[in-house]
């Protein structure tokens, strides 16, 4: 039988390096650091190597498409197949780094929502029943949901909405920052939080393929997730969890039972499902992302 994998993305350090952590002592198979830079990588590894954690490393640039085939490849040749997907990695401009808004939304949606989209499209053929995709979002997704127009809440909150059709929203969106048409189309001038609404629709779609394609039988769960409000570089660490605290969630999903019948295609934060709907009542809780 083959040795089971995980894989964590953009888990050099922070939240992605935390839940490489927790994994480490929890999952019962390797663990696949993977960052952008190689020689910060496996400085991360050396650094759970301290704590008698042996993660593996695999350099990822999550928004190289070639990079991430030579990561299936790689899983394919060692492991013939995938247990464990995390997609972590992520970015938030600072608004001082002297970005204009067009290019600030085209680089936050090609890392926080086309990156992840791609490394799923290219990993699913490898997973193997039971396997379990957790895609970091935030409740900034929620919060982004209640501020477009009712019109884009009724597009995002379809049932039937298709990847393709996530996909051609989420690129107007690109478009429109470059047009000056944003608010006019019904979305908030905010490049994270709409980023972070296209990741966690997409958890949802994708569950609903994978249903479809593999059979709700081969227990493959995916499901969107907040970590909270952690103190990390994004946050200027200005968050009130450590990044321990954070990867909870995260973890908590990546290592449900088999024969898991809920959480399936949700939103979770603090470890329970959240409301995906517009006129939910969002509180602001003590993991706040």
């Amino acid at each position: 039988m083959s040795t089971k994998v995980a894989v964590v993305t953009g888990s050099n350090k922070g939240i992605g390096l935390a839940i490489v952590r927790a994994l480490c002592q929890k999952f019962q198979g390797d663990v696949v650091l993977t960052a952008r830079d190689e020689s910060r990588g496996q400085e991360a590894v050396k650094e759970l190597e301290k704590e008698n954690l042996h993660p593996k490393f695999h350099p990822l640039d999550v928004s190289d498409h070639e990079s991430v085939v030579k990561l299936r490849d790689f899983l394919q040749r060692q492991y013939q197949g995938l247990d464990v997907l995390v997609n972590n990695a992520g970015i938030a401009y600072q608004k001082d780094a002297g970005f204009s808004f067009a290019e600030e939304v085209e680089g936050t949606c090609k890392v926080n929502f086309f990156a992840p989209l791609d490394v799923c499209t290219v990993l699913s053929p490898l997973l193997r029943p039971h396997a379990r995709v957790v895609n970091v979002s935030s409740m900034a997704s929620q919060v982004c949901l209640t501020r477009c127009s009712e019109s884009l809440q009724n597009r995002f909150t379809d049932p039937a909405l298709s990847m393709d059709e996530l996909v051609a929203l989420m690129n107007s969106f690109v478009q429109s920052a470059k047009d000056g048409t944003t608010e006019s189309l019904g979305f908030p001038a905010n490049s994270y939080f709409t980023s972070k609404l296209g990741t966690t629709v997409m958890s949802m779609i994708q569950q609903r393929e994978m249903d479809k394609a593999r059979g709700v039988e081969t227990d493959i769960i995916v499901n969107a997730c907040c970590p909270g409000f952690v103190s990390t570089d994004m946050t200027k660490h200005k968050g009130r969890l450590t990044p321990d605290q954070g990867a909870e969630t995260p973890v908590y999903l990546a290592l449900l039972p088999p024969g898991t019948t809920s959480p399936r295609g949700k939103f979770i934060r603090e470890k329970e499902i959240s409301p995906w709907d517009p006129h939910a009542h969002i509180p602001l809780p003590s993991v706040a992302k």
